[in-house]
């Protein structure tokens, strides 16, 4: 992770520059450095391990959890994983400077001068230890953390937006950015490792956030990447079928989002925002603790954040808000009913933190948008051009039947499904886009190291009209003929990648940006030859 935590410099280069047999002169030198820099026995007490190895009466320069960054003095996580075991680069990592090694089994050889401390789980350790090591960043912050299949980054981003003032910064971590109050920097993963992630809420603490909105994906919370993690408000969007690769069941999957809620993360929030409208967020309302604070919010009427007389526009959402001892008619500048539902869940959090819906509504007009969620391109096109995360059936679904309701002309389509995924979804995500779309393009997306084919392949079942579908290799070449198909009226959807700006194969990742390559086609299509 380059660039988005900064070592100890001073520190690291002490334990660089340390001789192999101390003398008073290195003494004089470095003494001071390391009387100031934190120690191993500090974090590891005799409840925290099942077995030790060398010191722990030692200072360490910081910690690391993949070897490649590893600096002169640094504690080294040792992290299971599905594709590799960290403890297969415990030498690397010592040559590059560990000084000590946590993880699950001693090795069989250990180096002298290193300490090794064995835990039955090394992600919770790393979570503790990150966690007090950068001074429990989230107890300084009113956190608000938003789980669910669809709408996270939606949620947050709006939830940012409101929350935030001319002289109040917000912090946020999310699957397009992270916005540390002082830079933003790109997203690498919706919610990243626990050592990460308490360092970009160390950051957002240092320079004068006082609140932070993150996503919290059931992949963060079943590795225990918020474990530990304070909470104000935990907000539940909905639960659709996602991610069965890893959970198996949907019944798995909804087990672990309700950790967020019950405790199973090590403490419960304060308050819990949760979507009436889906059966789960129900049972989750009624599952919840007295002493947490219940803001229900979606459409129904014992909704206590709801919405009533929806217009659905083309190019915005009418609706009544309703609160308690409240109500006032908006202007949305989301699209679709599933929007409706975001926009709810957004105002449900941020009146849990005591917020005024009439206050925040004020702020809509202004809100920018999400890239690459529901993200209009205009180049002057007589058509409309959408590009859109939808990636699983249930969102295909949600915007396409959005769509076709305010589109006057035909909808057109150009979608794929990832590889090395829930391959159950394909056929029903063919399924949806041939249910709405007037001619689609199936193409790939990701297709990450499964053959294209296969992927194909698994889409066919869900096929009801062949003759309004095409199967297309290239990603470019399909978002082309779709953008050659349109005239004036149409609405050309490009689904699944959203903001990501690269296409994975295999072990190779290469630029690709559909917003990008719409501009470009659609550029190239106004050169007339002379």
């Amino acid at each position: 992770m380059i660039g988005y935590l900064a070592p100890n410099y001073p520190l690291v280069a002490a334990f660089r520059a340390l001789p192999p047999a101390r003398t008073s002169a290195s003494r004089r030198l470095t003494g001071p450095i390391f009387a100031a820099a934190p120690r191993l026995d500090d974090y590891f007490h005799k409840d925290d391990f099942l077995a030790v190895k060398g010191e722990l009466d030692r200072p360490i320069s910081g910690l690391a959890m993949d070897s490649r960054r590893v600096m002169p003095g640094n504690l080294f996580f040792a992290l299971p994983g599905r594709r590799a075991d960290g403890s297969s680069f415990i030498d690397e990592a010592i040559q590059r400077g560990a000084i000590a090694i946590v993880c699950e089994r001693l090795p069989s050889a250990t180096a002298a001068r290193v300490t090794y401390v064995q835990v039955a789980d090394a992600r919770r350790a790393l979570a503790r230890v990150s966690r007090q090591y950068f001074n429990y960043p989230d107890r300084a912050l009113e956190l608000v953390g938003v789980t669910g299949t669809n709408g996270k980054t939606t949620v947050t981003s709006l939830i940012k937006h409101l929350l935030a003032t001319g002289t109040q910064k917000v912090g946020l971590i999310g699957t397009v950015s992270y916005d540390l109050g002082s830079r933003v920097v790109p997203s690498y993963r919706t919610t990243p490792e626990s050592l990460e992630l308490f360092g970009l809420l160390a950051q957002m603490r240092d320079a004068g956030c006082r609140q932070a909105v993150m996503e919290v994906s059931s992949h963060g919370i079943d590795q225990h990447r918020v474990l530990g993690m304070e909470f104000g408000v935990g907000v539940f969007t909905n639960l659709t079928r996602d991610h069965l690769d890893y959970h198996r069941t949907l019944e798995a999957y909804f087990e672990v989002k309700t950790r967020l809620f019950t405790g199973g993360i090590g403490s419960a929030p304060k308050a819990a925002a949760i979507n009436l409208d889906d059966p789960h967020g129900r049972q989750l309302a009624a599952a919840l603790p007295a002493n947490i604070k219940v803001v229900t919010f979606g459409e129904a009427p014992d909704a206590l954040i709801r919405a009533e007389a929806i217009q659905l526009n083309f190019k915005d959402t009418r609706l009544r808000l309703v609160w308690p001892g409240g109500a006032q008619e908006i202007a949305s500048p989301f699209l679709g009913r599933y929007n409706v539902s975001n926009l709810l869940a957004a105002m449900a959090a941020c009146y849990a933190l005591g917020r005024d819906p009439a206050v925040l509504a004020a702020r809509l007009a202004s809100f920018p948008g999400v890239p690459g969620r529901m993200e209009r391109i205009e180049e002057g096109q007589p058509f409309n051009v959408l590009v859109d995360y939808a990636h699983t059936d249930d969102a295909l679904r949600n915007v396409l039947d959005m769509l076709r309701a305010i589109t006057p002309g035909r909808l057109l389509v150009v979608f794929g499904c990832g590889g090395n995924r829930d391959r159950a979804k394909r056929p029903l995500m063919a399924g949806a886009v041939q249910e709405f779309a007037d001619l689609a393009w199936a193409t790939a997306d990701n297709p990450r190291s499964e053959l294209l084919g296969q992927i194909f392949a698994d889409m066919q079942p869900g096929v009801s009209a062949p003759g309004q579908i095409s199967f297309v290799d290239d990603r470019r070449r399909a978002i082309g003929l779709a953008l050659a198909e349109a005239r004036a009226g149409d609405c050309v959807l490009i689904a699944g990648k959203g903001h990501e700006t690269y296409q994975e194969f295999a072990d190779t990742i290469i630029p690709f940006d559909d917003r990008q390559v719409v501009r470009e086609l659609i550029g190239l299509r106004k050169i007339k030859p002379t």
